[in-house]
């Protein structure tokens, strides 16, 4: 069942998010080639992703339940000048992928972007994600562009 976000699902959805973009994450890739730095890891980096959405637009939040727990989510945000919406965060636990979960979550977020009058998509995914890599093109994607993420400990500039 595809329920609206409430503000206390945030931490879980923030708890999702660690265990679902372990290993697609670009701050884990950061932390991975130049270590830790600051106070806080890239979970925690990541996971503020979603306290970010939730900021930025409660409403464009959908939550996926099963047998009353989350098993998933989606976020999004509208640019209503350009009627273009994007999806910046999907997730969906390991125990629920191949159930349905995702297909569900994207068509409700997709849905509800032709309700507000948005005429285009986009959602982004690394490279190394697989699941990202051949679920957006099923689901009608198209890449449209490659970008590269480049990262420097201030220590290490040359300018």
């Amino acid at each position: 069942m595809i329920r609206a976000y409430r503000p206390d699902d945030l931490e879980t959805l923030k708890a999702m998010t660690v265990v679902c973009f372990d290993g697609v994450s670009i701050d884990q890739n950061i932390e991975a080639k130049l270590g830790r730095f600051g106070d806080r890891d890239w979970k925690a980096r990541k996971a503020e992703h979603i306290r970010e959405d939730a900021a930025a637009n409660p409403e464009g939040i959908l939550v996926y339940e099963a047998q009353g727990k989350i098993a998933g989510y989606i976020t999004t945000r509208m640019d209503h000048d350009n009627q273009i919406g994007h999806i910046p965060n999907m997730s969906v636990l390991p125990a629920y992928r191949g159930q349905g979960v995702g297909k569900a979550l994207l068509t409700a977020a997709l849905d509800a972007f032709e309700r507000q009058g948005m005429t285009a998509a986009r959602i982004e995914t690394l490279e190394q994600n697989d699941v990202g890599q051949s679920f957006y093109p099923r689901a009608g994607f198209r890449e449209v562009a490659r970008q590269i993420h480049y990262a420097m400990a201030l220590k290490d500039r040359k300018l």
